[in-house]
């Protein structure tokens, strides 16, 4: 019999990455949107799977409309992926955060808990919810400090899905999912704000990238590699929370040099603080500038995690290295705006 999935978020980069995913492992695929969304199917065409998915109206503020996804649709998994998931966005909107990311998965809980207990879920943890964290690299026993209103949201999710599966005898586990990027990432994020307008400025489109704080440091992995590990945790014997990550760290100021490169620029830095720029030495143009107005509040400089144990217990490590991550992104972006 056909397995079938519930994906929240499922228009968002990991939703549709996972979606072609569990496809390919002959799932029946529903996916769960905001029906006020829009529904912005661009990913799910990027990837040509748009017409393989289901989509259904799911609305995660709004209990008695997941309970009777849940029990018209009866999956087997639900994975949840949906959040409003820019953190500075959190800062601005603390409640709605609140309400989506927090609430709304403790709401699906609940329903699992009414409906079928059978069912397994995934929460989509981050790694934002470590924050202030007292040591590097992260693991899965690291104290968690978020210093934002997203990483407070989450963390309560998380927390519910620890208490679903030690109270309530559920499969809920989690992944802290360190940031990873793609090709399919929002311009509303500073990975793909790099690419884009780098690659505009390339083919003399754009002006300078504005960025905040250069030195502030992720562990930047592939989109794609992670669902993997997310599916293979689902399919565990029994649940538990695994930090996924590449385990190396690398600076916006690094990550905006690769992406540079990919483009045809090679970038010399002039200045210091807030008056840094970056120029391209074949042109003395100046392609990356700071605009204080982009600073994180409460930015952490460094976060990095340790997977050991989802290498251990999974069998998963991520594939793609940095550089051809970047690199990917850029040439992509190049690709969409030439056409």
């Amino acid at each position: 019999m056909t397995r079938r999935a519930l994906v929240t978020g499922i228009t968002g980069q990991d939703g549709a990455y996972l979606a072609r995913f569990l496809l390919e492992k002959g799932y029946d695929v529903v996916g769960g949107s905001r029906a006020s969304s829009g529904r912005n199917l661009w990913r799910l065409e990027a990837l040509g799977i748009e017409r393989e998915v289901r989509i259904v109206d799911l609305e995660l503020l709004d209990s008695s409309n997941i309970v009777s996804v849940i029990e018209h649709e009866q999956p087997a998994e639900i994975y949840n992926l949906a959040a409003q998931s820019v953190v500075s966005s959190s800062f601005r909107l603390p409640v709605l955060t609140g309400e989506a990311d927090a609430l709304g998965a403790a709401r699906i809980l609940e329903a699992i808990r009414k409906i079928d207990r059978s069912i397994r879920f995934y929460q989509a943890s981050s790694s934002e919810m470590f924050g202030d964290a007292p040591e590097s690299p992260q693991s899965e026993t690291t104290p968690f400090r978020p210093r934002s209103p997203y990483g407070v949201a989450k963390l309560y999710a998380h927390w519910m899905t620890v208490n679903s599966r030690n109270a309530d005898g559920l499969f809920a586990c989690s992944g802290i999912v360190f940031n990873h990027e793609s090709p399919l990432r929002g311009l509303e994020f500073v990975t793909r704000k790099i690419t884009h307008g780098l690659a505009s400025i390339a083919l003399g489109r754009g002006d300078a990238v504005e960025l905040g704080n250069l030195d502030a440091t992720r562990d930047w992995g592939f989109a794609a590699d992670y669902v993997e590990a997310v599916w293979r945790m689902m399919q565990a014997e029994r649940s538990d929370d695994y930090v996924l990550a590449t385990g190396q760290s690398h600076s916006v100021r690094s990550f905006c040099e690769a992406a540079a490169e990919a483009v045809g620029f090679r970038l010399v830095w002039r200045g210091s603080g807030t008056d840094e720029v970056a120029l391209d030495t074949k042109t003395g143009r100046t392609v990356v500038r700071i605009n204080k107005e982009y600073y994180r509040a409460n930015e952490r400089i460094s976060l990095v995690g340790d997977a050991t144990k989802a290498q251990r217990e999974l069998g998963w490590q991520p594939r793609m290295s940095f550089a051809d991550l970047v690199r990917m992104m850029a040439e992509e972006d190049l690709r969409r705006l030439r056409r």
